[in-house]
């Protein structure tokens, strides 16, 4: 790989954790704390744009692999939240918030994955 891709994925992630971090912060403000809607937030738009962009990238063979993995892997990378829906679930569980929890990983599940699937197909339209 060369210093081109590894600079365009710190810019990427950079940028993809500064988005992250406004988002989630806003979906708190906006919908309380009743669920971690800022993890949920950026995960589902996170799948539905890779979901696209995995698609259009791979079929656009113009595009440098610089700027594929500075998108999917700098800033999708950093954008979405895995680890933090990880822990944000295991928190409602120790809570006691046994059905919060489900809830919250029920939606980020089926939400995400359909996203991805929307995202996918978005781009096979265009």
């Amino acid at each position: 790989m060369s210093e081109l891709s590894f600079l365009a994925i710190a810019i990427g992630g950079g940028l993809g954790s500064v988005a992250r971090f406004v988002v989630s912060r806003e979906m708190g403000n906006w919908f309380g704390n009743y669920l971690p809607y800022g993890t949920l937030t950026v995960n589902v738009l996170g799948s539905l744009v890779l979901g696209w962009l995995a698609t259009v990238l791979l079929d656009r063979p113009e595009i440098s692999s610089a700027v594929r993995l500075g998108v999917a892997v700098g800033f999708l990378g950093a954008f979405t939240t895995f680890s933090a829906f990880s822990y944000e679930s295991v928190q409602l569980l120790l809570n006691g918030a046994v059905w919060r929890a489900f809830l919250n990983v029920s939606v980020n599940a089926i939400a995400c994955i359909g996203m991805c699937y929307l995202g996918m197909q978005i781009a096979r339209m265009v």
